[in-house]
């Protein structure tokens, strides 16, 4: 074990014996480091935070702070629970459950970079990618190999499928579907293809979600109607997976966007050459039943050359 004597590691802190702690780095009680960990100068570690094997914790990391929560208790017994592989960035913040017993959690191999932050009861899969001065509220989930880009906000409880790659500068309160690109606030452009293929997706496989996204996105069919008609043909299980994650939103799904073809010169008063950008908002239909429907909240015109 090599520890720095300017480090503070707690007795009842556990180590195991090739973990690495560097300058002026704090290590409280009840932390458990594993294999191959390095611990840079000025991060400070604490509470009941488990660290799986061959992580690098960068410098000036806080791990397992307690939450940025109102109602937490100084008495509750929440943790964070770390895989193994992961890489955190200069300054990362990562705080634990808010209530008692309950685990932030941080899945394997995954990348935060400078100055992210995890709120409480936060949950990360495996292999995603948080870019700098990201910050996630409390209880957002995030799926395996999810890239968020620098600087986008999440609200808490929202959900971010598996494969989904967040534009950076952006803002979000809805959930985000599986495989799709998101940006602006709660809008989704189309499909991550280019994702899909570093994940190793065949042609065909990203074929069928961008058939999946045009039923519930591109067609005039309500969510309801669109997932009702998604039974009537057989899909492979993560085009199932994105219809699932759909129905089971609570918070409602981010928006789709519409651009229509050019219209060519001559139509009416209009310029030249033009075309017309629609977001629609997939919404509670008054009608009831649990039926949602499009409605359009936005209209662009955008001038173009000729």
């Amino acid at each position: 074990m090599k520890i720095h004597p300017t480090a503070l590691v707690s007795s009842r802190a556990e180590l195991a014996a090739d973990v690495e702690v560097c300058a002026h780095a704090i290590i409280g009680d009840g932390v458990r480091l594993g294999r191959g960990c390095v611990v840079q100068a000025r991060a400070v570690i604490e509470g009941q935070t488990e660290i799986g094997e061959k992580n690098f914790i960068g410098h000036g990391v806080v791990l397992g702070a307690p939450p940025q929560d109102l109602s937490f208790k100084d008495e509750a017994k929440s943790g964070l629970r770390i895989g193994r592989g992961n890489t955190f960035g200069d300054y990362v913040t990562i705080h634990r459950g808010t209530k008692d017993g309950s685990m932030t959690i941080v899945g394997d191999d995954c990348h935060l970079m400078a100055g992210s932050h995890l709120g409480h009861n936060v949950r990360i899969g495996h292999k995603v990618v948080i870019m700098d001065n990201c910050l996630i509220g409390g209880y957002v989930e995030i799926g395996d190999e999810t890239v968020l880009e620098a600087g986008s906000v999440f609200h808490q409880f929202v959900r971010i499928g598996p494969l989904a790659q967040a534009r950076g500068g952006t803002r979000f309160v809805k959930d985000i579907p599986p495989y799709v690109l998101a940006f602006g606030e709660n809008l989704l452009s189309g499909v991550n293809s280019g994702g899909l293929g570093r994940a190793g997706w065949s042609a065909a496989a990203c074929a069928e979600i961008k058939r999946a996204f045009r039923l519930v996105y591109g067609s005039r069919l309500n969510v309801s109607q669109a997932l009702e008609k998604s039974q009537e043909t057989s899909w492979s299980s993560a085009a199932e997976a994105f219809f699932a994650f759909i129905a089971s939103s609570k918070r409602g799904v981010c928006l789709g966007k519409r651009r229509s073809k050019s219209i060519p010169r001559g139509s009416g008063n209009l310029p030249d050459h033009f075309a017309v950008e629609h977001v629609f908002e997939l919404r509670q239909s008054p009608a009831g039943g649990g039926a949602v429907e499009h409605t359009m909240i936005e209209c662009h015109l955008d001038v173009q050359s000729a």
